[in-house]
């Protein structure tokens, strides 16, 4: 299949795109968190073209994508804590998971009986839902498993030739998908932290609960209720391990890998001590949570290319904030490989 590459300023292309879609065929599209792969939410055969292209599990379910928050009604059931937070945080990197009506398949949701609903901010993901006249449902535009696409020189790189079009909309605001929540007897149950955070929910007088899969592994039983919950996420090839433990132990512990041609040691650009390393790759300034997120991905993308690397290692990022985010994208992305430095045990 030959994949056809528009502009986001290409107004007839997007046009076309949103037609692609509406017809059940695939586009990759700009968010402000990440690229999605988008598909027609109306049909499961479209869904499974989704899963195909991305080597995706069946039973991770698909985020749909509405152009206005009230829209949800067509497809969802919804309730009042729903506007009161989108009010708030939509259109914006918020996905809420709702009791699904039943003209959204099941193909769509992995067999739940919810669905997850998502109203982004970006004026081109917004222009080809309205383009396409139908919901989008899309994770994000990546094999499975790897590191999420920030740029559409990353989707190219994983689904070139396998999927419809891909519209080119530049660097990825945000660089971390989406936050997810569902309601959970009268307090807001997080299931995957993103740029809205738990404390900003909090500020709107709600009680967060942190979901197990936020920092822990689900049991092999266990089905998820969104995505990223179960599988293994976000990792490059190479393996990743976290340090956990105090900022001058951890970096005396990630120093002991300076220097090897087959490790990569992320660190922030304060660690003096280990950014002289040539094999040091600098994420950004420790007290810079948001740019940190922004880089994440691109980072790990970056060293996927650098076929010598063959372990990265890096420190448990601070959790406060967006830094929660931060952390779950790593632990993920290592397989939940935590080292504790002895000198905190």
């Amino acid at each position: 299949m030959e994949t056809l590459i528009i502009s986001s300023e290409d107004e007839q292309g997007i046009s076309l795109a949103g037609e692609i879609i509406r017809k059940g065929g695939l586009v990759a599209f700009p968010t402000e968190t990440v690229y999605g792969l988008g598909a027609n939410a109306l049909m499961s055969d479209a869904a499974k073209k989704v899963y195909e292209a991305k080597g995706r599990p069946s039973d991770n379910p698909l985020i749909v994508h509405l152009a206005d928050p009230e829209d949800a009604e067509k497809y969802a059931v919804t309730s009042p804590v729903y506007y009161k937070l989108a009010e708030a945080f939509m259109p914006g990197p918020l996905t809420f998971i709702l009791p699904k009506k039943d003209v959204i398949p099941y193909g769509v949701t992995g067999g739940l009986s919810t669905v997850g609903i998502r109203i982004p901010s970006n004026n081109t993901a917004n222009a080809l839902i309205r383009a396409a006249g139908v919901p989008i449902a899309a994770p994000s535009a990546n094999l499975s498993g790897k590191p999420s696409t920030t740029t559409a020189a990353h989707v190219i790189a994983d689904l070139y030739g396998s999927i419809d079009a891909i519209i080119d909309g530049g660097e990825a605001e945000i660089g971390l998908e989406s936050t997810i929540i569902t309601e959970d007897h009268g307090k807001i149950r997080m299931l995957r932290p993103g740029a809205v955070t738990k404390e900003m929910i909090e500020a709107h007088g709600f009680e967060v609960i942190l979901d197990k899969a936020v920092t822990e592994k689900l049991d092999a039983g266990e089905k998820p209720l969104a995505p990223g919950m179960k599988y293994r996420h976000y990792a490059p090839s190479a393996e990743v391990t976290l340090i956990d433990g105090n900022t001058d132990n951890v970096n005396r512990y990630l120093a002991g890998f300076g220097g090897r041609d087959d490790t990569a040691i992320i660190c922030y650009s304060d660690d003096t001590e280990l950014t002289e390393f040539e094999n040091s790759f600098v994420i950004g300034a420790r007290a810079d949570k948001e740019n940190t997120a922004h880089r994440l991905f691109s980072l790990l993308r970056e060293l996927d290319t650098r076929k010598e690397i063959k372990y990265i290692y890096s420190s448990v990022p601070d959790t406060t904030d967006i830094g929660l985010a931060i952390f779950n994208r790593l632990v993920k992305a290592a397989g939940y490989r935590i080292i504790k430095t002895e000198q905190d045990n």
